[in-house]
């Protein structure tokens, strides 16, 4: 089995499968029936599994690209550890030195 091959039997093995038939044995048509439902089951797992390989595929792509992109790109924001409170404090201290106590009376 191929590592792409989920199942050990092909759409066609199924089709093509012949049963014995003995005197008290199953009918053909059923069987043929029943066949032919798990042959469309399997098509549709195939299906189903290839596009979710092409989509794993793309996506795996687009995370290489994104990681690429967001390594190159400079920050956004600056790294210097300012928060709002931090410039509040340096602009409430600033002010109590330019105006001094005039601020407060």
């Amino acid at each position: 089995m191929d590592k792409k091959q989920v199942s050990r039997l092909t759409k066609n093995e199924i089709y093509e499968k012949d049963f014995k038939t003995s005197m008290r044995g199953y009918n053909q048509d059923e069987v043929d029936q029943f066949l032919d439902d798990i042959i469309k089951d399997y098509e549709s797992f195939e299906n189903r599994i290839q596009t979710l390989e092409q989509e794993n595929e793309r996506l795996k792509k687009e995370t290489v690209s994104l990681s690429e992109k967001t390594r190159t790109q400079a920050p956004a924001q600056p790294t210097t550890g300012n928060t709002n409170y931090d410039i509040l404090r340096r602009l409430s201290n600033l002010e109590k030195h330019v105006f001094g106590s005039k601020l407060y009376d």
